[in-house]
């Protein structure tokens, strides 16, 4: 967009043009969702929080003098409407953070209050114009152990890690957008960076598992699913590596080790001589790893399949490190599947 369309459809915008505002700053809507998502671990929360940015954009726009760029002032809305989001809410958390369960223990329920991480669909962040190694750059700023560090970061040093290690924006940049100076912003990146150390997280080093190799990703996620649409309990625990962990949060039991989630599997969700036939899955993206749309068998309704949950998975090599099941009917929906099967 040239410099002289911008200044028409901002002066359109402030002569009361809602249409033209949104054209302009529509665009930006992705992105502008990626950057609360990981402000606040929360897909349903960066929804809202895009659609109040805008908002508040829309309501200010007569004051937009067009000094900084429409992008940065639009960034910066959003972070504020983060910033107000994040005062009256606690850390969200993946049930990781706790201790193994032991899996004859019975299941411990989600309790009230707590906020857990959700899952944010790749198709969700875009594609960016550099070129793969930039889409490979993209998915791991939504990883689950990116953004699970991220949650014990204060919002500002949060916001001052993402502007400058996800988005490579100056330091001089997100001084303006945060209203620090240059100074505060490197004195707050350091903490935020010496944070992540601790908790054993880099960005940079995290990769997208597999994500180049996409047949035999595929052949892989066939077998995981075969497994599992065929209750066969030894075959999926095969798949596994040895120290696997599998979450299912807003439960906060999880399960450490080949031996425990192969006592869970078959005595809870492939119990009985019903587990063939009641699962089906379908394969998608999230938090740049490999995932399933997950729905069951609902007798009551004619058999037909309801929808249950979004698995991420971590692959190693060709054994699965990690399955974080989400335990949320509504977001298949949210991540473009259909409402039944």
């Amino acid at each position: 967009m040239s410099a002289a369309t911008a200044a028409e459809q901002i002066a359109a915008a402030r002569a009361g043009g809602e249409g033209a505002f949104l054209a302009l700053a529509g665009p930006m809507r992705r992105e502008l969702q990626a950057h609360c998502y990981r402000m606040v671990g929360s897909l349903h929360d960066a929804e809202d929080l895009v659609q109040e940015t805008l908002l508040r954009a829309w309501r200010s726009i007569d004051r937009f003098e067009g000094r900084a760029s429409l992008r940065g002032w639009l960034y910066k809305i959003a972070t504020n409407a983060c910033f107000d989001h994040l005062e009256s809410r606690g850390r969200r958390q993946l049930v990781s953070d706790r201790p193994a369960a032991d899996p004859s223990a019975p299941l411990e329920p989600a309790a009230e209050g707590v906020l857990w991480m959700e899952p944010y669909p790749d198709s969700a962040l875009g594609e960016p114009p550099l070129g793969p190694e930039a889409q490979v750059s993209l998915r791991q700023s939504v990883q689950l152990a990116f953004l699970a560090a991220l949650q014990w970061l204060p919002p500002k040093q949060r916001a001052v890690l993402v502007f400058r290690e996800v988005m490579g924006w100056s330091a001089a940049e997100v001084a303006e957008i945060l209203d620090l100076t240059v100074a505060a912003v490197n004195s707050a990146l350091q903490r935020a960076r010496e944070t992540l150390d601790a908790r054993g997280v880099s960005r940079s080093e995290a990769r997208p598992a597999i994500a180049e190799d996409k047949p035999e990703l595929l052949k892989l996620l066939g077998r995981y699913i075969r497994a599992w649409e065929e209750g066969d309990v030894g075959a999926l625990v095969s798949l596994l590596r040895e120290d696997a962990a599998f979450a299912m949060p807003p439960l906060y039991t999880w399960f450490s080790g080949r031996d425990a989630i192969r006592a869970f599997l078959s005595g809870a969700l492939l119990a009985g001589h019903d587990a063939p036939g009641r699962y089906k899955m379908s394969v998608t993206w999230a938090n740049g790893a490999p995932a399933l749309a997950v729905y069951e068998r609902d007798p009551a309704a004619g058999g037909t399949y309801a929808p249950r949950s979004i698995q991420v998975l971590r692959y190693e090599g060709e054994q699965l490190a990690e399955v974080t099941s989400f335990l949320d009917p509504t977001l298949p929906e949210r991540f473009g599947f259909p409402a039944r099967m």
